[in-house]
């Protein structure tokens, strides 16, 4: 079993989860555009790739995958899963598994406007949510929407251009300032398909929020839902959380599972405001979030590759004990310069 990571980062942590359930005759690979990210230095063997948007890059892949007998492929960066998921065909008739949801299920958690669409068709709450300044602004005169407010990209990853307006004046400035700004950051190219309307204006909840792993297996079926309480983040990553024992958002989470249809981890966001719940959004892949529900005692990894061999993975995979609260902490990596 001989598994590919791209995108690979910072996920060092994920590359030494998988790495104690495989064989010692498996492999764990990485790829990233840059030889100093440290999962690179974790796996058993890293490849140097051009960047996502390069029109070299799934070729690049299909060179890695061939040369190595990659057996799955799974992707830890948001802008890359629609790249992937695109190409779907073409990589697996080189006999790799894409651990990669659909198109549709990776368009309605990339795009936060479709994100909404989807949960009130189910029936779940979520942040009240504007596409233009200027019906935020009415909505604002109408007493259905109060300051602070968030500006943020609607299709958008890892907190990246994310303002919190408390007046008039300064919403004005944020959402121009972001609208600028956009074209010059990584979001550029996945705003293309509407850059009128890349930036939303959302209502912000004040209250606990919550980290949810979501997880279905290869065939989309719910096999579990872990609650973590968020407790601090960082560059906007959970940096210390606990795990809950909260039947009102397990359910909420199963539901999203049923009707998603994603398959693998949905690293999904839950805001509590006086006992009610609103789903902020969801990413259809391994989250920050996961160290704190591995540490806790899951082992999603461990589920992936049963999965992955055809077999039905050990319920002791999914579970967890809960208030049990960890924190991340920096450590050097010894990297070639």
């Amino acid at each position: 079993m001989n598994i590919l990571f791209t995108c690979a980062g910072r996920r060092n942590y994920l590359i030494n989860y998988f790495k104690e359930v495989v064989g010692e005759n498996d492999g764990i690979f990485a790829a990233d555009m840059q030889k100093s990210a440290p999962a690179m230095v974790e796996a058993n063997k890293c490849f140097i790739v051009p960047s996502i948007y390069d029109n070299n890059y799934i070729e690049c892949l299909a060179k890695i995958i061939r040369e190595n007998k990659i057996d799955a492929l799974i992707s830890l960066n948001d802008l890359e899963l629609p790249i992937l998921a695109s190409s779907r065909e073409s990589l697996e008739q080189l006999g790799v598994k894409l651990v990669v949801s659909s198109n549709e299920v990776i368009d309605i958690c990339f795009d936060k406007w479709k994100t909404n669409d989807f949960l009130g068709k189910i029936g779940l709450n979520y942040p009240k949510t504007y596409l233009s300044l200027e019906d935020a602004l009415s909505a604002i005169d109408m007493g259905q929407l109060n300051f602070p407010v968030v500006v943020k990209p609607r299709w958008g990853s890892a907190s990246i251009g994310i303002e919190f307006p408390k007046d008039r004046e300064e919403l004005k400035l944020s959402y121009q300032l972001q609208n600028h700004k956009l074209s010059k950051t990584i979001l550029a190219e996945a705003s293309t398909s509407d850059i009128n309307h890349a930036i939303l204006i959302q209502e912000k909840i004040e209250g606990k929020e919550f980290g949810v792993d979501i997880v279905n297996d290869f065939e989309c079926n719910n096999a579990c839902v872990i609650v973590k309480e968020k407790l601090a983040m960082r560059a906007g990553e959970t940096d210390k959380a606990v795990t809950r024992d909260n039947s009102t958002i397990q359910a909420i989470g199963r539901k999203i599972g049923a009707e998603l249809k994603h398959i693998g981890n949905v690293d999904c966001d839950i805001l509590e405001r006086d006992g009610e719940y609103f789903v902020l959004e969801f990413n259809p892949r391994f989250g920050g979030g996961y160290p704190f529900s591995h540490e806790a005692g899951a082992n999603i990894p461990k589920a992936y590759i049963a999965w992955l061999k055809g077999k039905i993975a050990d319920q002791s995979c999914f579970e967890v004990e809960f208030d049990k609260a960890f924190s991340k902490c920096d450590r050097l990596i010894d990297i070639e310069a």
